[in-house]
């Protein structure tokens, strides 16, 4: 794997994360209406997951699913670390000790 292909993997994976985070903003403290308070976090969430979409697939048209599967791994790594660092969620060492399995499990799988 070249550094361009991990990059990729990582913006796609990152995108997907963005995404969540603004959907977060959106929904946040809008009671029970179940209409987004933040429309524009909205907008942006969709606009962001739709790039790293577009980027997932263009990276499914040159690899196997097989070795790129693995990397949506790192997704909950990336999410637990914006999470953090965004909407400043709790760290456990229970959530650390997973993080630190998938990383290595997506070392494993794309060592092969």
């Amino acid at each position: 794997m070249t550094l361009w292909v991990f990059c990729l993997i990582l913006f796609s994976g990152t995108c997907s994360v963005i995404g969540q985070i603004f959907f977060k903003h959106a929904m946040s403290d809008c009671g029970n209406s179940g209409k987004p308070c933040r429309p524009l976090n909205l907008a942006a969430g969709v606009l962001v997951m739709t790039v790293g979409f577009f980027t997932w697939l263009t990276l499914l048209q040159r690899f196997n699913l097989s070795y790129l599967y693995p990397f949506e791994g790192l997704n909950n790594v990336i999410l637990a670390f914006g999470a953090w660092l965004f909407l400043r969620e709790n760290m456990t060492g229970e959530l650390c000790l997973g993080m630190i399995l998938i990383c290595f499990g997506t070392m494993l799988v794309s060592a092969t």
